[in-house]
């Protein structure tokens, strides 16, 4: 699964290092979100016990509960929507319950939103490799090529706009010369890298 900026909300696969635990991790709004219930499994206790150190976060002032806690829908059969808990809550949760899973989450969670903030988008490498990414491959390219649509409908602004030049001439050598310089320019904006060096790594683009 690919989440980009442009999504509110996209789910990952968490698994702790002995893969003893998966869950699904809800990414929005620049953080994470679990619900009690996933966190009681990445730490092994009770609801219970999850919830009251929940309240004790709260009632302490460690954290604001309204920038802390966000309620959503979980499904279509659901008319009750699911109080969610950022990363600072599950990270304060798992110091007090002193669990190591919570170090490896944090850290887990840390490396996928820098890649989010950093590179616009992040891959859910686990959901991709099960049962040969099922249709997720088929969500991945159809984005993939939206990306490629709007790179040409901005080449072509730039050539309409260019085209309104008193001497424009589209076969002259000066005009040529402009639109593989934007085309470039485009390409190195959009893969970090210019025409010729796609083109040697994806020849059969």
């Amino acid at each position: 699964m690919i989440m980009s900026k442009e999504n509110k909300s996209e789910i990952i696969i968490f698994k702790t290092s002995d893969n003893t635990v998966s869950i699904d991790v809800r990414f929005e709004g620049e953080t994470v979100w679990l619900t009690i219930d996933d966190m009681a499994s990445l730490f092994e206790r009770s609801r219970s016990t999850i919830n009251e150190h929940i309240l004790n976060i709260f009632e302490e002032g460690e954290l604001d509960k309204e920038s802390s806690v966000r309620k959503i829908g979980i499904s279509d059969f659901s008319t009750k929507p699911t109080n969610y808990y950022n990363l600072d809550v599950i990270i304060s949760v798992g110091y007090r319950v002193k669990s190591l899973r919570g170090t490896q989450f944090r850290q887990w969670a840390t490396k996928r939103l820098n890649e989010y903030i950093r590179k616009g988008f992040t891959m859910d490498d686990e959901r991709l490799k099960q049962a040969g990414g099922g249709d997720y491959w088929k969500e991945l390219l159809a984005r993939i090529r939206d990306i490629r649509s709007s790179e040409k409908v901005m080449y072509r602004q730039v050539l309409d706009l260019y085209a309104t030049s008193v001497d424009y001439n589209p076969k002259s050598s000066e005009s040529i010369a402009f639109f593989k310089m934007v085309q470039n320019k485009l390409h190195y904006a959009v893969n970090r890298q210019d025409i010729s060096t796609v083109y040697k790594m994806n020849p059969i683009c």
